[in-house]
């Protein structure tokens, strides 16, 4: 195994003090660079995801363009449900739609429990080629929708600002949820972990719509879960949980046992470490909006942003992926500014 010559985000998820803050923004591998945009003009989005040699060069473009701490693989949450037999179109400037969504119990006998290695094995190969071509320059991450994330696509069709029908079938068909949560939880597993055998040093689990459940609900429709999913991959690769908006239960996800745990803006960074509690790296939490804002005063925000997390293990990270109109040099911006910053003495 290649050894990482740029550690920095490994140590701070094992709890390690290191030099300096590491830094990777979530969605940089693509739609804001310049060489991803002439890619998507000739490759359709699955054919981006489905071709490793295409995934291993978009991942990378990032480590060298703009010089962050960490690739992370180029692919999306929604092959899991593709994988599991769902029909997936990605609409350009609209987003995902599934034209056959589950509705009731029997819709279930349409899915499968796939084999990972047969219907995923282009993202362990995109894996392995990228693990290749870094000769160690920095750690991999690989990632998977949350099962309750997955699930609202599965069961709405399309994406949604309240994914009110996704939880009505939560609310009126609890044991049809329950089975489907499940049978998305096992193909998660299956497939993180064939990530960390490909040579994913990192998994990161995406709850992006875990904001829209209250805690009760967050807890026995995706905590649940998710635990499952963390205690699989305990030794197989370090783990982060980013539930965007759910920073009430912090303190749940912290106690899966996860290394790292991603926040958004709207939680100050004091508040998500007395919920979290002191071990667990903290990661985010730069509103990625704020990127289109002068480089001046991207420097300024990012250093009262590393102020406020300083003392405690932290990853500086957007609180959410950035935009696709943030100009390459803002990014830059963002990465360099982390990079160059110094600890004031207290």
């Amino acid at each position: 195994m290649t050894q990482v010559k740029n550690d920095l985000l490994l140590r701070t998820l094992r709890g390690e003090r290191t030099e300096r803050t590491p830094v990777w923004m979530m969605r940089q591998a693509g739609r804001y660079l310049p060489d991803y945009l002439k890619l998507k003009e000739k490759y359709s989005f699955f054919e981006r995801c489905q071709n490793p040699d295409l995934a291993s060069e978009i991942t990378i473009q990032p480590v060298e363009q703009v010089g962050v701490d960490a690739a992370i693989i180029f692919s999306d949450i929604l092959v899991v449900p593709q994988a599991m037999g769902m029909e997936v179109q990605m609409i350009e400037n609209k987003g995902p739609l599934l034209p056959d969504p589950i509705k009731q119990f029997s819709d279930l006998d349409k899915l499968v429990v796939p084999d990972v290695h047969e219907s995923l094995g282009y993202v362990f190969d995109a894996l392995k080629l990228t693990k290749q071509r870094l000769e160690g320059r920095v750690p991999l991450i690989g990632f998977a929708g949350a099962p309750w994330t997955l699930l609202c696509y599965m069961v709405q069709g399309k994406g949604s600002k309240t994914f009110d029908e996704a939880k009505a079938f939560c609310y009126t068909q609890p044991e049809t949820a329950h089975r489907l949560l499940q049978q998305i939880t096992d193909t998660t597993i299956a497939y993180l972990q064939g990530q960390a055998a490909a040579g994913a040093d990192v998994v990161q689990i995406f709850d992006s719509w875990g904001g829209l459940l209250g805690p009760e609900d967050f807890e026995n429709l995706s905590m649940r879960y998710i635990r499952q999913i963390v205690a699989a991959m305990k030794n197989k690769a370090l783990t982060i949980i980013f539930a965007k908006g759910a920073w009430h239960s912090l303190d749940s996800m912290a106690a899966t046992g996860a290394h790292g745990l991603g926040i958004d803006w709207c939680i100050r960074p004091g508040m998500a470490r007395q919920l979290a509690g002191p071990q667990c790296a903290l990661q985010g939490n730069f509103d990625p909006a704020k990127l289109l804002s002068p480089i001046p005063v991207i420097r300024k925000e990012v250093k009262s942003m590393l102020d406020a997390f300083s003392g405690y293990p932290h990853i500086a990270n957007l609180g959410h992926g950035i935009l696709p109109n943030v100009p390459v040099d803002h990014a830059r911006a963002f990465v360099e500014t982390v990079k160059n910053y110094q600890y004031e003495p207290a």
